[in-house]
């Protein structure tokens, strides 16, 4: 696993293109920082972000994954234009030529993509404490560390959509194809999710409940947004007469299918690979 691992690592390091996109994608979870420094006026209403508690713990777990996990699609064009360069320049035929069989070859690129979301979520975790130990109300170990659930989904997060992006990349062979074809895949599932929730089940929780079951909406639903538990929002929304009653809990049935997803995703690639004439 450890060589599966480096031979893919020094692809990714030595194409220009990977290289920077993957520097990039940590410097921007790195100006998540910034927000603290954001000051602005509404009026009669001066607004910090940091004064309104987005960096209090245990809050600050559930903000920073939700939006540390935006910046996801700069790995992911890394990981699919990987893939089509492993067709456009013969690579892949030289790996299984080289003897690394095709599963093998799918175990390497699962691999990195787990790889790159342990060191996600090990980035998002040192970046919260700093943050959370310089602006949090509240620094006792039990309120620090609660919550740490959120990181758990942040991963499994990451690992289910870079598996979804292999894929695609497999199943298309052209990075910008791909990336589109993820585009189409998020409209279909919304037009979807209309029907079912227009026109089949307009009423009770059906819809929802069948919604949690496609692929990039289970993989949404792992974190919930996390602006409305704001102090400065929930007086807001109470003072005009909107009761909150949002569940931001991590259920574990959203682990399950998604990670179910995945295992789907990684039998699919390599099928996709075994069939193929290469």
């Amino acid at each position: 696993m450890k060589r599966l691992l480096s031979i893919e690592l020094q692809k990714i390091w030595l194409n220009k293109a990977s290289r920077v996109l993957t520097l990039t994608y940590f410097i921007l979870l790195s100006l998540i920082a910034l927000i603290a420094s954001i000051k602005f006026d509404l009026g009669i209403f001066k607004v910090h972000l940091a004064e309104m508690g987005i960096f209090n713990f245990p809050l600050i777990w559930h903000f920073n994954t939700y939006i540390s996990a935006w910046f996801k699609f700069f790995l992911a064009i890394v990981i699919v234009s990987i893939m089509a360069n492993e067709y456009n320049y013969g690579t892949l035929k030289q790996n299984l030529i080289d003897g690394m069989s095709k599963w093998e070859f799918i175990q390497s690129k699962f691999l990195t993509a787990v790889f790159f979301a342990f060191c996600s979520a090990v980035f998002v975790f040192i970046m919260s404490l700093a943050l959370g130990y310089s602006f949090s109300t509240y620094t006792e170990i039990s309120i620090v560390f609660s919550n740490l659930e959120y990181l758990l989904a942040f991963f499994v997060k990451l690992v289910g959509f870079f598996s979804f992006c292999l894929f695609l990349g497999i199943l298309v062979k052209r990075s910008a194809f791909a990336i589109g074809f993820l585009l189409v895949w998020y409209i279909i599932e919304n037009i979807i999710k209309g029907y079912l929730s227009f026109s089949l089940f307009p009423e009770g929780n059906t819809a929802a409940n069948i919604e949690k079951l496609l692929p990039l909406e289970s993989i949404s639903n792992l974190i919930v947004e996390p602006f409305s538990r704001v102090s400065v929002v929930k007086d807001i929304g109470t003072q005009m007469g909107m009761n909150n009653l949002k569940d931001y809990s991590i259920h574990y049935s959203s682990f399950l299918i998604v990670l179910g997803w995945t295992l789907i995703f990684m039998l699919l690639s390599y099928k996709l690979l075994k069939n193929r004439d290469l």
